[in-house]
């Protein structure tokens, strides 16, 4: 089962409305989590507030889109039709009753990402949990999610940063493994010549910008030359001044769900590789 992510972006009628979700939605995540542990497909996810016309709704998941999507209306519908009250030209509500009208707004609304990374390709949530069951390992690690967005200069910057986002594709993956840290990341075009870069990653924010700076770093440097209000560069020798301008850019998180809470990188490349030894010593 392939792996994929998400970012749906929900229009918003005012600044108003914007503010209201950002106090709406908190207290429904309780009930969203446990809609996507039901559905059990989803590896993680997040809203954030993108700008006073923007919602963002952004996550890492398993296999169909529409299905996902349709698993969501029966399991989570009412958190959508809250969020829906706020949105211009909303699908059919209540959404339980509507799905095939959901399913077909989302797929309207979902941004494609200009390149995707995952630490464990084609590992599934439910494979993931069923290995850190069957070796009795609980997560006691620390997991956060980032969610950047940097402003481009122009049209033609915005248009020139994606052109060389989708030329260094396999090498952006290389250097994020080379990090160690990061589970998914998406670089995603978003309104207003913006680019966000969505990442969940372990451990503390400023070793993992220090870690970043040091194995992708270079990326940035070719990105900050298009970028509005961007730190000096190289990342790796301006790194507190790189600190200062992701904490910056970084947009506050509403909700972070976890599929398998606490589980680093390094944890299930361990459980994958346990798990594969077992096989081949029983073969």
């Amino acid at each position: 089962m392939s792996q994929s992510h998400f970012t749906l972006s929900f229009p918003l009628k005012s600044p108003a409305d914007a503010k209201v979700l950002a106090e709406l939605l908190p207290p429904l995540m309780p009930g969203l989590f446990q809609a996507q542990d039901a559905i059990g497909t989803i590896h993680y996810s997040r809203f954030t507030v993108l700008s006073e016309k923007t919602l963002l709704f952004v996550g890492d998941f398993d296999g169909e889109f529409g299905q996902l999507m349709a698993g969501l209306a029966a399991h989570s519908g009412p958190v959508f039709d809250a969020i829906f009250q706020h949105v211009v030209k909303p699908p059919a509500l209540p959404v339980a009753d509507h799905t095939d009208t959901f399913v077909e707004w989302t797929a309207d609304h979902l941004l494609d990402a200009i390149n995707l990374y995952t630490a464990y390709p084609g590992v599934t949530v439910k494979e993931v949990k069923s290995l850190a069951s069957a070796a009795d390992v609980s997560g006691a690690g620390e997991l956060h999610p980032f969610l950047v967005i940097l402003p481009m200069k122009s049209a033609l910057a915005f248009a020139e940063v994606k052109l060389i986002l989708r030329a260094r594709g396999h090498g952006t993956t290389h250097d994020l493994d080379k990090v160690g840290t990061p589970h998914f990341a998406q670089f995603v075009p978003l309104e207003d010549n913006q680019v966000g870069f969505f990442t969940v990653y372990d451990g503390s924010f400023n070793k993992y910008i220090a870690d970043f700076t040091k194995n992708i770093g270079e990326v940035f440097d070719l990105l900050f030359k298009f970028t509005k209000g961007a730190p000096p560069s190289p990342c790796r020798k301006y790194l507190q001044e790189f600190i200062d301008f992701a904490a910056g850019a970084n947009r506050t998180p509403i909700g972070f769900y976890q599929a398998y809470p606490g589980l680093s990188v390094q944890d299930i490349h361990a459980l994958i590789a346990d798990s594969k030894s077992q096989a081949a010593s029983a073969g």
